[in-house]
């Protein structure tokens, strides 16, 4: 399968198909966006195997629900803002509540909805997806790791949301790289800083960690594809490596990412640390470029966070204690 200089929503649809051949249970189910998605070609190849709701997004999860408690493996698809915030009761007492097996797809996560505007633009998935007890939330950063990890979201036994670029994407890992669910991925090893980053911050965080080794300044970077579990170990262990850690994420800052690494280290390894996101704003209409720049989403808003945080680890900590 390539999975290089395609759109991400391509290598999805490719794999879903894949994997269909290999496990009969697996169905879609669909809230009348399947062209968006692309996920016709799915009901070209298993249109026994396809089932288009409509515009009901609720009864989409209902449904969803009625065929994992049946033994069939569904994956849902809409937009982001309509896969959580407006099915959160759905998603909560059909499938979470009853730990059913359901995979659900949000579509152009955070500022990605561009021009469909700040109504499409869900900056608060992740926080409303975290808050429900054995949630797994993954975030794929490109092609490679999506299909590295996709056979693991098959087996996975529970609910999962996945963030899912449409279109094009970074490429940032190798065709070979392991992955595991619930593990973060070292890109970068560092000394003097440690930057998590998730989705489409991956690419700034590396941009950033170039630009503060100009500085003389030596920074992780640490890829966190599953928000949750989140890999506590990896967060701690960083921490106290490096003493300073910088998050960066396509979301809200308030229980995003973010705000999971800032749990970690408040009960672990309290440690000076700075959130790159979207600041307690709704989105608006704009394309990706303008929308990162006038929500500080950018590689430069990554280092100004790195030197601000290296700032507080210099002038309060002394080994691993804070004064």
């Amino acid at each position: 399968m390539e999975l290089r200089n395609r759109q991400l929503r391509d290598i999805y649809v490719d794999l879903l198909i894949k994997y269909a051949k290999e496990y009969p249970e697996l169905v879609i189910v669909e809230a009348d966006l399947m062209k968006a998605l692309k996920t016709n070609a799915f009901f070209e190849a298993f249109p026994e195997r396809s089932i288009n709701v409509g515009v009901a997004e609720a009864n989409m999860i209902g449904v969803a629900a009625g065929l994992a408690n049946m033994g069939k493996l569904p994956f849902t698809h809409t937009f982001t803002p309509f896969a959580t915030r407006r099915v959160f009761d759905q998603v909560t007492l059909s499938v979470a509540y009853a730990q059913l097996n359901v995979k659900m797809v949000g579509s152009d996560p955070g500022i990605m909805a561009q021009l469909n505007g700040g109504t499409h633009m869900s900056l608060e998935d992740v926080g409303l997806m975290r808050n429900l007890p054995g949630m797994t939330i993954y975030e794929p950063v490109d092609g490679v790791q999506l299909a590295a990890m996709f056979p693991q979201i098959i087996k996975h036994n529970g609910p999962v949301y996945i963030r899912l670029l449409r279109q094009e994407f970074d490429e940032i890992f190798e065709d070979n790289q392991k992955f595991e669910l619930g593990k973060a991925t070292t890109i970068i090893e560092g000394t003097d800083l440690s930057i998590f980053a998730s989705g489409i911050m991956v690419k700034e965080a590396l941009d950033a960690q170039a630009i503060l080794k100009e500085k003389g300044i030596s920074a992780s970077v640490i890829n966190i594809h599953t928000i949750k579990p989140i890999d506590a170990e990896a967060i701690i262990k960083e921490a106290k490596l490096t003493k300073a850690v910088v998050t960066a994420e396509n979301h809200n800052i308030i229980n995003g990412l973010g705000s999971a690494v800032a749990e970690v280290l408040a009960e672990n390894c309290p440690t000076p640390m700075e959130r790159v996101g979207v600041k307690d704003h709704f989105g608006e209409v704009g394309k990706k470029d303008f929308l990162m720049e006038k929500f500080g989403l950018k590689a430069q808003n990554i280092v100004d966070a790195a030197l601000r945080v290296l700032d507080r680890k210099n002038h309060c900590c002394k080994g691993d204690k804070l004064k």
